[in-house]
């Protein structure tokens, strides 16, 4: 891993995103119909990505708790702002969700529901959206504002951004295979650092940005490996 400092930001280069995937995404859409959430470019002063969606390692060691809904995955992305960043909508859509709070990603979330048979999640949200369920929304309309899950707004504010199947909600979908934007540049500049969790049996599979699996909340594990690197943590 490469890191540097740049305006004062720590940047991690991670190893692990390649431009080559072994594994093919599921079910990937033949356009990206989204747009990404905020209405400034990404930066250091701005807003970064620092956890994409799907087998990272963060989410193996996490498995068994945090991640258990989700088949052992992070089932969205996690961009990193300031309290009070704007958020926009991905796409054109009526609300269909505010603070349904049986989805976790407090202290406030917002869900969206797409004509194309989409949902997008909004979360850590910092206060709840002034939005009412019905309401329609455009793309690049302002919907909430970037909040910190710990609700200090100094401990690790970001948004945790998910797309899901409508009306549903069940089922969780790689937002990099469906939001046109840069992502080999957004990981580069980021910080996510630790990369993607592997499986000794299968070294090559969900290693890369877009080659991660859907998730169907409550299945079982997907990323339960026998023989993972980074290995297991265990107590002493």
């Amino acid at each position: 891993m490469l890191a540097i400092i740049v305006a004062g930001a720590f940047l991690a280069f991670p190893a692990p995103m390649q431009p080559v995937r072994a594994h093919a995404p599921s079910q990937a859409p033949a356009e990206r119909p989204f747009g990404l959430p905020f209405v400034e470019p990404p930066g250091p002063s701005t807003w970064l990505m620092v956890q994409p969606y799907g087998n990272t390692v963060g989410a193996f060691r996490q498995r068994n708790t945090t991640y258990r809904a989700g088949q052992g995955l992070h089932f969205g992305i996690d961009f990193a702002a300031r309290c009070g960043t704007p958020v926009v909508a991905i796409g054109d859509g009526v609300v269909s969700e505010v603070d349904a709070m049986f989805h976790g990603a407090g202290p406030h979330n917002l869900t969206i529901d797409h004509p194309n048979g989409y949902a997008s999640f909004y979360g850590h949200l910092l206060e709840r959206p002034a939005l009412s369920p019905g309401q329609p929304v455009r793309r690049g309309q302002v919907v909430a504002k970037v909040g910190d899950p710990d609700g200090t707004c100094r401990s690790r504010p970001h948004l945790h951004l998910e797309i899901r199947d409508a009306p549903g909600h069940r089922r969780a979908y790689n937002p990099v295979q469906r939001i046109e934007a840069d992502w080999d540049s957004l990981a580069l500049i980021g910080g996510f650092s630790r990369g993607f969790q592997r499986d000794l049996a299968d070294p090559r599979r969900w290693q890369f940005l877009d080659d991660q699996p859907e998730v169907s909340f409550g299945g079982p594990l997907l990323n339960d490996f026998a023989n993972p690197w980074p290995p297991e943590w265990r107590e002493p």
